[in-house]
């Protein structure tokens, strides 16, 4: 299994959660077994989202994702987004 770990500055977190939640059948189409939300505790809007995926290929195939761009495009994603994968030990 593999987590993709995405850190990011919204403008707006509620503007950004309901991009995000309209964003979970493309996930799921796209290979998504699970993922979360978590907000930092001094900035709700410092959001750090992770999606898991069976293998790695399928976690870089949906970083590469048009729609994935266009979503935290609308959804107020400030900024460059730190990404980084996992493997489960």
């Amino acid at each position: 299994m593999t987590t993709l770990f995405v850190r990011h500055a919204v403008s707006d977190y509620k503007t950004w959660r309901k991009v995000y939640d309209t964003f979970s059948t493309i996930q799921k189409a796209n290979g998504v077994t699970a993922e979360a939300v978590y907000q930092a505790i001094d900035n709700p809007n410092d959001v750090t989202v992770t999606h898991e995926f069976a293998t790695l290929e399928a976690a870089q195939a949906f970083t590469r994702l048009e729609e994935l761009g266009k979503a935290m495009q609308s959804g107020g994603v400030v900024g460059t987004p730190t990404v980084w994968f996992t493997h489960k030990v």
